[in-house]
């Protein structure tokens, strides 16, 4: 997907937003995003995700840096830079008395966009949206609006979309249909910018992660070679009989009894050297244990996340 010759899409640089009291929400960010991607920006309540988006879509200006999308930078040259962008701010923000269809034409219109009502019904037959076009903003559902901010993000053709935390609060099937919307632009060559609180998300949908904190970028990487350094795999050993304690000739082992002292948890780092896990199994069986079964599993991404954070805090 990413072609060394080509510019990236978006392209922040030494980035920096510092506010009248002082307070420093993003402290010199470098990020390239590639054209085509799906990038997950990771962080806790605070860690400055929101304040970068609004910062490249125009509505916060940085105090030091550079960012451009599609070559424009974002301050100099900002009707052109904003013109690429589509945005689903975490707010839900509209008219409550005007009608769905209404508010997305107004959407496509607002960027100097002529008329299309083809490309408007297709938007909101994708967003299941088509039957209640006629309906005031008022009469709908939660995950309705939510739908129709998606909309008016998408309606004047965006060549990157920014999703502020779009399933929050919003209820599984919205959830999703979410990841099938994002998966179905990102074919049709839509760059996708997603922050949010659901790890999983971001495990199902991302080709990279980005990691924040503090308003500093932790780290950006693909997301199967960040689990693949980062993580933790973890055996688990079913034995024939329940042990009491964990035998003391495996104490070079760091073993721990699972539930009912049926099975061994063994956890190994899997950018060591060596797993152990030949020596080990030599170890239980000289002591005479009897192995039931033998089963591996990798850390999630929210634990390698968690673990990130916890590090990068004082």
């Amino acid at each position: 997907m990413r072609d060394a010759q080509m510019a990236p899409i978006v392209d922040v640089k030494d980035l920096t937003k510092t506010y009248g009291d002082g307070f420093q929400a993003l402290k010199g960010v470098d990020l390239a995003i590639e054209e085509g991607e799906i990038l997950a920006l990771l962080g806790p309540n605070g860690a400055g995700k929101t304040t970068l988006i609004s910062t490249l879509c125009g509505i916060s200006y940085p105090t030091a840096g550079t960012a451009s999308i599609g070559g424009h930078d974002v301050v100099r040259d900002y009707r052109a830079a904003r013109a690429l962008v589509g945005l689903v701010p975490q707010e839900v923000a509209l008219e409550p008395f005007e009608r769905v269809i209404n508010t997305v034409r107004f959407s496509r219109g607002l960027f100097g966009k002529s008329r299309d009502e083809a490309l408007i019904e297709r938007v909101l037959r994708q967003l299941s949206l088509w039957d209640k076009r006629g309906s005031r903003i008022r009469e709908l559902s939660g995950g309705m609006k939510r739908r129709v901010l998606i909309a008016k993000a998408l309606v004047h053709e965006p060549r990157v979309l920014f999703l502020d935390e779009p399933t929050a609060g919003v209820d599984v099937e919205l959830r999703r249909d979410m990841w099938e919307i994002v998966e179905a632009l990102r074919t049709s060559g839509v760059t996708i910018i997603l922050t949010t609180h659901y790890i999983e998300e971001a495990e199902a949908i991302a080709d990279r992660v980005a990691v924040i904190n503090g308003g500093e970028i932790l780290l950006v990487e693909e997301k199967s070679a960040l689990m693949a350094r980062m993580g933790q795999k973890v055996l688990r050993i079913d034995l024939t009989e329940p042990l009491e304690a964990v035998p003391k000739g495996l104490s070079d082992y760091d073993l721990r009894l699972g539930e009912g002292g049926m099975s061994l948890i063994y956890t190994y780092d899997t950018r060591g050297e060596g797993t152990g896990i030949t020596r080990l199994l030599q170890a239980l069986s000289a002591e005479g244990l009897g192995l039931r079964d033998i089963q591996t599993t990798q850390s999630s991404l929210e634990e390698i996340f968690v673990d990130l954070i916890q590090e990068d805090r004082p």
